[in-house]
């Protein structure tokens, strides 16, 4: 089924102004105010699997030719069939045909999985944001039984 799933998506770039899939922004970052100060200076990206949107990707440049992976977030029910995997390989082959020299990504220090992942596609940790969720959300956020305090920031070469 994971092969079957993955040769049928189609990923494609979305405006700020079209379709934008706040469901699936809103399960990798619950703060609508974060998410409403990037996106308009950011690519997105949607992954459509018979002609509905199951997967997004959001870019956003930084200086030093370094690219931002803000936000990326799989429906709930699909995920662990590689399709976030396959949204990270995504987010390197667009960042590399725009000539970026690294890809960052940032994640709780509660997101096992993710980190997990991350770390798999060839990210390494390279620093600690302390505190990062307790300053810039107003409500407390736990995951996998973890409150979420510092973000932990991963980088990968490319």
């Amino acid at each position: 089924m994971k092969n079957e799933i993955l040769n049928e998506l189609k990923v494609k770039e979305i405006t700020y102004d079209s379709e934008v899939p706040y469901e699936l922004l809103l399960d990798a970052d619950p703060s609508m105010q974060a998410i409403e100060k990037y996106l308009p200076f950011s690519d997105i990206y949607v992954a459509d699997l018979r002609e509905k949107t199951i997967a997004v990707l959001v870019l956003f440049p930084l200086e030093n030719c370094t690219v931002e992976i803000k936000n990326i977030a799989v429906e709930t029910s699909l995920q662990r069939n590689g399709i976030g995997r396959f949204m990270i390989e995504k987010a390197i082959e667009i960042a590399t045909d725009k000539q970026f020299k690294t890809v960052l990504i940032g994640t709780s220090n509660s997101s096992l999985g993710q980190l997990y992942l991350y770390q798999k596609c060839g990210f390494e940790i390279t620093r600690i944001r302390h505190n990062f969720f307790l300053d810039n959300y107003a409500e407390e956020i736990f995951e996998n039984e973890i409150q979420c305090k510092h973000m932990i920031v991963l980088c990968k070469s490319i």
